[in-house]
């Protein structure tokens, strides 16, 4: 019987996409093979396709926000069924390193993440770990694919421990700055946005809601208090990535604040000192999202708590990848590329 095969979209090396054919994968133990229906467009890919993702090796077939389907289940299920439509939990740790035994398998020493250390879902199927999908019942696919960038938002959100009494900073209007928004509106008092885009900023306004925006400048500090009554927020979190941006952190949050990083750079990171002290600052960092996360984001999308409609802003399908990917990435209008699979 000849082996079934799928055509699959390669990042041959940076700036270059092609069509592919591959074969479509066997399950093995304990993985489900399923059908990919919606994969999302991620920072990540875009960095990858400029050459600009570390711990990146090509060629790599991108994709790890993923809407799938579940065709078939090898060795026990759970309470896994096929047909079942799932979000992809696409962070492949080692359940025996140590972050992973103290229940932070997000950031474990061992992580492999789909589409960025092993080959993803721009392609029809893909083999997944069982524990790895996330049930969504009567979610569209595109809804699911955007689990994940939600996932990261609402971990950093978690990690900050934000509260009904806390006001919230969001810096940067990015995807992952509005999963992070997106949770922060459920949980804070009160949010805040600030992004050098004005088009984000009315995004923000508009589409989701936000009623306290500002851009940054030479007096942003003051201009939030301002923003905030003359108080500055408990907490802050940074979705840029952005060193200048990073560093000026430690100014924006209140005395005993909290300041999250979602965003990361290749560089070392310096603040002043003395205000980080004076102010008693916790800062941390987030890293991906954990199982229990992708539980409350499939929950509030289900209950309606978070709208993902507002969010995509273009559509191709995967054989037109190759062709229109490129210029999509280009386009200073995007937000969120779905890429559907027929």
């Amino acid at each position: 019987m000849p082996t079934p095969m799928q055509n699959e979209i390669v990042l041959a090396e940076p700036g270059v996409l092609v069509a592919h054919q591959g074969t479509v994968p066997v399950p093995a133990p304990g993985e489900a093979l399923v059908r990919v229906r919606s994969i999302g467009v991620c920072g990540t890919d875009i960095h990858a396709f400029h050459g600009r993702q570390p711990f990146f090796s090509f060629p790599r077939i991108l994709g790890h926000e993923l809407g799938v389907e579940v065709v078939e289940i090898s060795g026990p299920a759970g309470n896994l069924q096929v047909g079942d439509r799932c979000a992809v939990e696409p962070y492949l740790n080692d359940p025996q390193s140590p972050a992973s035994r103290a229940g932070r398998g997000n950031c474990c020493e061992n992580m492999r993440v789909l589409g960025v250390h092993v080959d993803g879902g721009q392609r029809p199927f893909i083999c997944v770990p069982t524990g790895k999908l996330h049930p969504g019942p009567g979610l569209h696919f595109d809804q699911l694919a955007l689990v994940e960038t939600l996932c990261i938002g609402a971990h950093g959100v978690a990690r900050a421990q934000v509260t009904a009494e806390d006001d919230v900073l969001i810096i940067g209007a990015g995807p992952i700055g509005l999963a992070a928004l997106q949770s922060a509106m459920v949980r804070a008092k009160r949010v805040a946005v600030m992004d050098i885009s004005a088009t984000r900023l009315a995004f923000c306004r508009d589409k989701l809601g936000v009623k306290l925006t500002l851009a940054p400048g030479e007096k942003t500090e003051d201009d939030l208090r301002a923003l905030l009554g003359g108080t500055l927020p408990q907490v802050v979190i940074d979705a840029t990535g952005n060193a200048r941006s990073m560093a000026a952190c430690v100014h924006l949050a209140a005395h005993g604040g909290r300041v999250v990083y979602l965003g990361l750079f290749q560089g070392d990171l310096a603040f002043h000192d003395p205000t980080f002290h004076r102010r008693e600052l916790t800062v941390m960092a987030s890293r991906n999202a954990l199982p229990a996360d992708f539980r409350t984001i499939l929950s509030a999308v289900a209950a309606g708590r978070i709208d993902t409609g507002p969010w995509i802003t273009h559509r191709l399908t995967l054989e037109e990848v190759p062709e229109k990917l490129p210029g999509i990435m280009a386009d200073p209008s995007l937000l969120k590329a779905m890429i559907e699979v027929p």
